[in-house]
């Protein structure tokens, strides 16, 4: 008696998945290789300005808040001291308002003399204070132009090389004599990246720019108050020296 055997079937081959990357012809990188040297040039001046902003606001914050700690160590520790000098003293060397403190008690000290014996000295006092303010404003301003410059520049530095880039792309399009709409949304898609790169760098310089003014007019409603305090202190005192009698 014969048994049929009955073969085993073959094994089904599994098929294997391989991805293939697909290398964007009309990217950012694409946009550096094809370029010409106005693009390039275009691109570099938009970093630039991208790189100098950020930096900007980043050190005017800490400027900012450096101030505003001054500010507390100054009501913890100035008006509380015996005299202005010791009060100056105690402050660090390079805060503002040991430099508008000094400015004041100089001026309050040093009044006598033949070019300003013809100012009465709470002229020359408030002169002297109101110096030493500005030049605090000044340096907390330092910076501020240019990131308002950027910010009103940048979008028009990026539509420059979309139009340029434009410019180059209908002229090889219609060298080529090829207008297909593969031919033509590529490049062009490609010169408006130009355009993305100047407003994503005149957005932040813009908010920044708004942000750090309304910062430094809180900061320097410290420095006025404690310049308009100073002077009023350093007048009192002169005066009730004045008319102490002598002894």
């Amino acid at each position: 008696m014969l048994i049929a055997l009955e073969a085993a079937p073959a094994p089904v081959p599994v098929p294997t998945v391989t991805k293939e990357s697909v290398e964007n012809p009309y990217g950012l990188e694409a946009l550096w290789r094809q370029g010409d040297w106005v693009s390039k040039g275009t691109l570099i001046i938009l970093v630039i300005m991208s790189m100098g902003s950020w930096y900007i606001i980043f050190v005017k914050l800490w400027e900012q808040f450096k101030l505003m700690r001054q500010a507390r160590e100054m009501a913890s520790t100035f008006w509380k001291s015996p005299s202005l000098k010791d009060g100056a003293k105690k402050l660090k060397g390079d805060s503002a308002f040991r430099y508008i403190a000094e400015t004041g008690l100089a001026a309050n000290e040093h009044h006598e003399g033949a070019l300003t014996e013809n100012i009465d000295l709470n002229t020359w006092v408030t002169m002297s204070v109101q110096r030493s303010v500005d030049t605090v404003q000044s340096r907390m301003q330092d910076g501020l132009a240019f990131l308002a410059t950027v910010g009103s520049t940048a979008p028009f530095v990026g539509l420059f090389g979309t139009v340029w880039g434009i410019y180059h792309a209908l002229t090889a399009i219609g060298i080529a004599g090829q207008a297909s709409i593969d031919k033509v949304a590529g490049p062009v898609g490609e010169a408006l990246i130009m355009t993305a790169i100047g407003l994503a760098v005149a957005v932040p310089a813009v908010m920044g720019y708004n942000w750090l003014v309304r910062r430094n007019k809180v900061a320097m409603e410290r420095v006025r108050t404690f310049g308009a305090d100073l002077h009023a202190v350093l007048l009192g005192r002169k005066v009730e020296l004045r008319s102490a009698p002598a002894r």
